[in-house]
């Protein structure tokens, strides 16, 4: 057992506590707070009131999948052959050796889940992985997470060149409708075949992944920025009664009445970044705080490479600076991601019996002068500052 004691600990499901101890073993938290009894034998280690917090957590990246620096072999986010792909896993194109995964240690980050690109209106499953690790397998937290789908310009744009469909914003609601409903049309088919054997339809590994979302296994996660995308993919997941999340929502303050009354899953973001698109013109480090006052369930995303994933606290620590409370825009980095991903039994909180992924700060970590000392992974140190 390791104690790590003299610390300002910040539980996220509870209070601070300025003077606390972690207890450590076998790579579960053992206890997080005050005033306890430190077993014989314990390694202690002082940490001079440094901060502990909860390993964060990006709901949104495509880390060891994308195009940095590497050139065509990091280029696996998007399968643009068609605009329906849900038979492809994301888990099978990511390189845990990729830099992307060095540079999320060094911000903090435990637990992130990888999407697959927005190219396509589905673009396949997404999973969450932790952070370190040599083989992808050895590091899922949850698989699949969700199914990628994406409205908007990316797809039109992608496919509309090509004078394919979706040209159009109503192409691409069509395109995503007629994806779910040709899966409620295979399951029947599949139904049909178990009783009269003639009947049974080929396997089909797309309409499966999409019978996971018709069957509320795995939410559909939503590329949408422009308010009227937003509300498109609430539209649609409310007509086959799915469960959803909102990717980036750069337009949410327009809409966030709509969207809180729905105590709507929202992941934004990237908030620091410039508006290389039509769709992004209204970013504003405003919208996390503006949606979280409105009832949604917010967290903050990298989008990463988009925005460096090293850096995600800074953009945290700028929403907290225009108007989202502290702690909302702390949990929005900690146990709203992890609640939102469905793996809040494991991360997100310095709990006991949870996974002992953690961070000493050697400050706040909304202050750009407070640096990342050590990251650890199940008890495990996998980063020194």
């Amino acid at each position: 057992m390791t104690a790590y004691v003299n610390a300002r600990l910040y539980p996220i499901s509870r209070e601070p506590v300025p003077d606390g101890v972690l207890l450590v073993r076998g790579g579960k938290i053992a206890f997080a707070g005050q005033r306890v009894e430190i077993p014989s034998g314990a390694e202690i280690k002082d940490l001079g009131g440094k901060f502990i917090l909860p390993g964060f957590i990006d709901a949104h990246t495509h880390v060891g999948i994308w195009g940095e620096w590497y050139g065509p072999p990091e280029h696996d986010g998007n399968e643009s052959t068609n605009p329906v792909t849900p038979e492809v896993r994301i888990v099978d194109s990511i390189w845990p050796e990729h830099t992307a995964f060095t540079d999320a240690r060094a911000g903090g980050m435990t637990t992130i889940q990888i999407t697959p690109g927005s190219g396509n209106i589905v673009g396949g499953e997404a999973v969450v992985v932790k952070t370190a690790g040599s083989v992808i397998d050895d590091m899922i937290v949850r698989n699949p997470s969700g199914m990628k789908a994406a409205l908007g310009e990316n797809p039109k744009g992608n496919y509309g060149r090509q004078g394919k469909t979706p040209s159009t914003r109503m192409g691409n609601a069509a395109v995503l409708r007629g994806a779910l409903l040709k899966a409620l049309d295979y399951e029947r088919k599949v139904k049909a075949g178990e009783k009269d054997a003639s009947k049974i339809p080929d396997t089909d590994l797309g309409m499966l992944g999409l019978l996971k979302v018709l069957h509320r296994e795995i939410p559909l996660r939503v590329h949408a920025h422009r308010a009227d995308d937003i509300v498109t993919a609430v539209r649609i997941a409310e007509e086959f009664d799915i469960d959803y999340s909102i990717e980036h929502c750069t337009d949410g303050m327009a809409i966030a009445e709509f969207l809180g009354k729905r105590n709507a899953k929202v992941n934004v973001g990237p908030g620091m970044w410039h508006r290389a698109k039509i769709e992004t013109l209204n970013i504003s480090m405003e919208t996390p705080g503006v949606l979280a006052r409105a009832g949604c369930k917010v967290s903050i995303i990298s989008d990463h490479p988009f925005h460096p994933i090293q850096f995600l606290s800074t953009a945290a620590g700028l929403a907290w600076g225009n108007g989202m409370k502290e702690e909302d825009a702390l949990r929005a980095l900690t146990l709203t991601p992890a609640e939102t991903l469905g793996v809040e039994d494991r991360v997100g909180s310095l709990d006991t019996g949870k996974d002992a992924d953690f961070v000493i700060w050697s400050g706040h970590p909304f202050r750009v002068r407070s640096k990342v000392e050590q990251v650890y992974i199940q008890g495990q140190q996998v980063h020194q500052g």
